[in-house]
């Protein structure tokens, strides 16, 4: 079966996170996107880990939905039916520790196949750290020696590394990481079979690496409010079930690991270097003219990813290897209704429409990715139909984030929008 799923986001007892990011909510708004399966995040969390095992039943190996729900009744504000969410027992930890005269901070995303082993996982991660203080808590502990606590309670967990080129909480992240899988991992690497690319960096950039051959580069969207899950996700054709997902995961098997969905890399706010406080972006060339110096204050620049993959990568940029799963960048719906409207999203002319693709369509990436334009422009606006297929194509403009600043990206240019906008009164 073909299906897209979310492994990496955060509950409502994560940092900076909406309330909103219950099960509840999770659910509908899968829906809405269009994934089957979504991680439960957070499962270290004490109370969050209650809830959920107050709140899902068990249903294939390894997956869950929520008790007591009605399938195939439309009864939403989208109108959409309520097919059954899989959820995915999956949590981040970050690792804080020295290591070869450095300070590491490396985020890991782990897999677990049932209730049972996550208990195993926390009461030994528990022994470490105050697992109570954040879903996404935070253990001075080396990232092999979590990968060893974790393998050794079950072989079937996965271990990600989170996010891998973030400047820095990441594996490969220029400000904490390592220049390798190994180095970081050691013996335990040979058991690191996948690597999230984050939204600064995109698969084709890290196919420039011949040492991630081997690995499977899956997308998640590190959400912190549900209307964001799903700007990078994973599609699947297997049957629905943690043992087919984590082969698929584990074997990189291209006839069930369909492709990744991503952000454009430019739009993530690391993919430039550059300094946050004086407002200066640089490309990796302009960086270097200023030896990694802010011209501004004197400071060092934050070296994005594009920066950091060009120093590891032994392969010259369009290099495609072998046995990589494609990849298919997009952009929420909302962000290309608001643009072809030429207003902000939340607006209410842009939920308007975003409800009616959703309606008309079953879910967003339905209508992101599958139908014709000529089923568009039945039942939108041209220029929402022009938007989709022109981020279809990769025809957008973006200038690229920097140093915790996203990147703005567009679909129409400053002219394009003020003749839609004229013509958007005739409609």
């Amino acid at each position: 079966m073909k299906f897209i799923a979310d492994f990496h986001l955060h509950s409502k007892y994560s940092r900076a996170t909406s309330p909103q990011m219950d099960l509840e909510n999770l659910d509908k708004w899968a829906k809405i996107k269009g994934i089957k399966v979504l991680g439960t995040a957070d499962f270290t969390h004490p109370a969050w880990l209650k809830e959920l095992k107050e709140k899902l039943e068990r249903v294939e190996p390894g997956l869950y939905k929520i008790k007591n729900q009605k399938s195939k009744i439309k009864n939403n504000e989208f109108g959409i039916p309520e097919n059954e969410t899989r959820f995915i027992l999956t949590t981040e930890v970050s690792c804080v520790y020295s290591k070869k005269f450095k300070v590491r901070k490396i985020h890991l995303i782990i897999f677990s196949p049932s209730f049972e082993i996550c208990e195993k996982i926390n009461t030994h991660l528990g022994w470490i750290g105050n697992l109570k203080s954040d879903g996404r808590p935070i253990l001075g502990l080396d990232a092999k020696e979590l990968a060893k606590i974790v393998l050794g309670i079950s072989e079937d967990c996965l271990v990600v590394c989170a996010h891998a080129w973030t400047p820095w909480f990441s594996i490969f992240g220029s400000k904490s990481g390592f220049n390798t899988i190994e180095e970081c991992f050691e013996e335990y690497s040979k058991y690191i079979y996948a690597l999230e690319t984050g939204l600064s960096s995109s698969p084709d950039m890290n196919w420039r690496l011949s040492s991630l051959d081997k690995i499977t580069l899956i997308s998640n969207s590190d959400a912190h409010s549900p209307q964001k899950i799903g700007r990078e996700a994973n599609v699947f054709d297997t049957e629905i079930s943690y043992p087919a997902i984590a082969e698929a995961i584990k074997f990189k098997d291209l006839q069930k690991f369909l492709y990744t969905i991503e952000f454009f890399p430019q739009e993530g706010k690391y993919h430039y270097d550059g300094h946050r406080i004086c407002g200066i972006s640089l490309s990796p060339k302009e960086s270097k003219k200023y030896n990694n110096i802010c011209p501004n204050c004197g400071r060092p620049l934050t070296i994005g990813v594009l920066n950091r993959v060009n120093s590891l990568a032994d392969r010259p940029e369009g290099f495609k290897p072998e046995k990589a799963i494609p990849f298919k960048s997009l952009i929420p719906l909302a962000e290309i209704i608001a643009d072809a409207l030429g207003q902000g999203t939340g607006t209410i002319e842009v939920d308007k429409e975003y409800k009616n693709l959703i309606e008309k369509f079953g879910n967003e990436f339905s209508a992101l990715i599958d139908v014709p334009r000529q089923e568009l422009e039945v039942v939108t606006l041209p220029e929402i139909a022009e938007g989709i297929l022109r981020v279809r194509e990769g025809k957008v403009f973006i200038e690229p984030g920097y140093d915790g600043v996203y990147g703005k990206i567009r679909i129409f240019s400053p002219s394009e929008q003020k003749s839609l906008s004229k013509q958007g009164t005739l409609f």
